[in-house]
Parts: C-alpha cells; structure tokens; sequence
C-alpha cells in the first residue's frame, strides 16, 4: 500500500476494479481545508482519461506492471501473434489492446504491457515512429494549396489511411508518428 505522496507520471494503481496509469497530478494546498491531490488518471483497459481527486494521505494499491519487448508476426482469426524477443515464446493479443493496429507491419518490434500479478496483457505500445510505403494517393496538383490544411488522403502498405502533403506521391517511404497517426516526413 502506498499513499497520494507516492505518486508519479506513469504510475499504474488499482482504483474502482480497475487498472489506471496516472497522467498528470497535482497536489493542492488551500487556504481553507485539508489538502488534496488532483489527478488524470488514465484506464489501462478502456484507454478513457478521468479527473479524479484524492485527499492528501489517502492509501492507494499500486499494480505491478511489466513492459516486454515484442516482434509482430502475422494476424489471423485468434489475432495478433506477437513473439518475445527474449524467450522467443508467442502470444496473441486481441486487436482492442494495439492503439493503432493498422500501422503494424510484419517483422516490426512493439512493447506488451503486462499485469504482473495475472499475467494479462493492458496494451500492446507501437514505437513512435513507423516508415511505411504510400501504396495509392491521388496526385497532387501544382499551385492547389488553397485549403488551409494542404494534405490529401494516402494508403500506406499495412492498408491503414492517413493525410499526407501534396507533394508525397505513390510509391514515396513516409516516416508517422503513430502517437497522432500523423505525416512526419519523407524518407529517402
């Protein structure tokens, strides 16, 4: 058991029958009444983000959790292979744990975040940047930057859709922050 003053960015604790990893935290001070300590919390299994406040000294369950390096394999109707890149075991991991399984490619190293105690799986994490091939985007047109944005809509090879700039053409190696499933850049 631990208390409000053991908290930290990324601490994962057990609150309401749930697994929440801490966001952001605040502790207040005010004039008037006791101190309290302000929260984001973050469910490991929905991915929702709350608000939630603490008193000051409240004891709190911290949840051991374990993060283990991955390669992606293959999909199929189980779903997502996955094999440790330590021991070489495989495992399958359901498509609502992967943030963004349409940026995963085969061969491609992920980060499995395990409930230590049960041995379950929370979240499959892709690296923060991914390089994929445009397999299709319409061709962009000289002088057409009239929208304020600029981007056009492009397949990449996994299948997966995102917004590119007009000048990326078919057959162009992107580099997506698969944070935002945004454009980077282009890789040569």
């Amino acid at each position: 058991m631990a208390t409000t003053s053991d908290f930290r960015n990324g601490l994962c604790i057990e609150y309401n029958n749930n697994l929440y990893t801490i966001v952001n935290f605040q502790h207040v001070k005010p004039g008037k009444g006791s101190a309290f300590v302000r929260t984001k919390l973050k469910s490991l299994k929905t991915g929702k983000v709350i608000d939630n406040t603490f008193n000051s000294g409240v004891k709190i369950k911290i949840a051991r959790i374990e993060r283990r390096q991955y390669q992606y394999l293959y999909k199929d109707d189980i779903g997502y292979h996955m094999m440790n890149n330590e021991t070489y075991e495989q495992t399958s991991i359901q498509e609502q744990y992967i943030e963004s399984p349409d940026l995963l490619k085969d061969g491609q190293n992920v980060e499995i975040v395990f409930h230590a105690d049960t041995e379950t799986p929370l979240t499959c994490e892709l690296p923060p940047f991914v390089v994929m091939e445009v397999t299709y985007t319409e061709p962009g047109l000289k002088g057409d930057t009239s929208s304020s944005s600029s981007l056009k809509p492009a397949t990449i090879e996994t299948g997966g859709k995102i917004y590119v700039p007009l000048f990326v053409n078919t057959g162009d190696k992107i580099k997506i922050d698969t944070r935002s499933r945004s454009y980077s850049e282009r890789v040569k």
